[in-house]
């Protein structure tokens, strides 16, 4: 068994502009709006690199810069974890698209937007870091696998970890397999030892069975099938524990198996 301290979290989704709005929702305190996800443009990055940004760099920089201001952190005092199911897919789609068309007029700022790891440089470049950053993506398993590594790596190494989980939707046709009708995006940051402000301990462990949706879901009405559109926003049900204070036990599917899931907020 593993365990994390959570000092903070980033948000971005549907109806959910931010942590501190995003809480008040999953407790009931106030209404989910049905307005799509509000994904601000950085002010982090230089204005060249900001024009090289594409949707999904913005979407993940938001939650990442949220989550370390909420925990009161340099935002190039952590390493890194960042997964994301499908990368940035409409980038891929152009590129596909280039290359079906003569000369394959590929653009060079479209390919290195679409490498996987690319939003994890961007991130670099923002919080001048040199901290090392892994990058995941295991389809439906990625916030399973994103976030063992993350806690594994706070109770290893004893250090803080930023977890940064996006996905937007994948554009026709590469979306016939898996309709994704919202951007969503989180932030964790993690610590090995408590904070003076502190949402909540995370202990995971690893069960050798799978794990279906069913065993994750989250329990507010609507959020379910946010969570089973948006393999990103899987972590509802975290979240769902953190705002509104509640103990809770679930298991989050890992390929072949699961990842076993205590929270105590």
């Amino acid at each position: 068994m593993s365990r994390a301290f959570i000092a903070s979290v980033g948000l971005r989704g549907p109806g959910l502009a931010g942590w501190a709005q995003g809480a008040a929702v999953l407790r009931g305190d106030i209404a989910r709006s049905e307005t799509s996800t509000e994904i601000p443009m950085t002010t982090l990055l230089a204005p060249n690199e900001r024009r090289r940004a594409g949707l999904v760099t913005r979407l993940a920089l938001a939650v990442a810069e949220e989550a370390m201001t909420n925990a009161g952190l340099p935002l190039n005092a952590a390493r890194g974890v960042f997964g994301s199911a499908n990368g940035d897919a409409p980038v891929v789609l152009n590129l596909l698209e280039a290359l079906a068309e003569p000369g394959r007029p590929l653009s060079p700022t479209q390919f290195h937007n679409s490498v996987h790891n690319a939003v994890a440089g961007y991130w670099s470049i923002a919080a001048d870091s040199g901290q090392p950053i892994t990058c995941l993506g295991g389809y439906d398993a990625t916030f399973g696998v994103a976030l063992l590594k993350s806690v594994c790596e706070v109770a290893a190494e004893q250090v803080p970890v930023l977890l940064c989980l996006y996905d937007v939707p994948l554009p026709w046709p590469l979306a016939l397999p898996v309709p994704n009708a919202e951007s969503f995006a989180v932030g964790f940051v993690l610590l090995p030892e408590r904070p003076e402000h502190c949402l909540g301990t995370v202990t995971l462990g690893y069960a050798a069975e799978p794990a279906g949706f069913e065993n994750a879901a989250p329990r507010g009405p609507g959020l379910a099938a946010m969570a089973r559109a948006n393999p990103a926003a899987l972590s509802l049900r975290l979240l769902e524990a953190l705002a509104t204070g509640q103990p809770d036990r679930f298991a989050l599917p890992m390929l072949d198996g699961r990842v076993t899931v205590a929270v105590e907020p």
